[in-house]
């Protein structure tokens, strides 16, 4: 869904309010974590890096569902698509790390609608991202590689 009004008063105002909740010092903290630490490859790698119950469990529902909601504001129309797509591309980095294990978690909980606004929303940016700047993506997930593996040279 292309849109090209611009944003009406109301969705303005949603979008700082969300903008606003995003700013909140513990969901900072929890970004922060959960972009440095949850690089899961599979649902039980991604169960043992943020168990429930745990700081790092709490920080990645925090984010997941942070974003999740986001999303959901974006896909049922009360979010202006242009505005969040130009001014939150955090999103699309967060799924990146999450999208591997998203089937195999829609299979444990047997709930297929798991993170489902947010890769909607993914799938969606990336094709209105790469409309606008063809090579966006390819770039975003080449950089985000190479932190990773910095990440990985400095563990080791």
């Amino acid at each position: 869904m292309q849109t090209e009004k611009a944003p009406t008063h109301e969705q303005a105002k949603l979008h700082l309010q969300i903008y606003e909740m995003r700013r909140e010092a513990r969901l900072r903290q929890g970004r922060d974590w959960y972009f440095k630490n949850y690089h899961p490859q599979n649902i039980d790698e991604a169960m043992r890096i943020a168990a429930p119950g745990t700081e790092a469990g709490a920080f990645v529902g925090m984010v997941l569902s942070y974003w999740e909601q986001a999303c959901a504001l974006l896909n049922y129309g009360l979010l202006h698509e242009d505005l969040f797509f130009e001014t939150n591309g955090e999103f699309f980095g967060v799924w990146e790390l999450a999208k591997t294990v998203v089937p195999q978690a829609r299979d444990r909980w047997a709930y297929k609608g798991h993170l489902a606004h947010m890769e909607k929303a993914a799938q969606r940016y990336e094709t209105w991202i790469e409309g606008r700047s063809p090579g966006h993506i390819a770039a975003m997930r080449g950089f985000m590689k190479q932190m990773l593996d910095q990440q990985a040279a400095k563990a080791a």
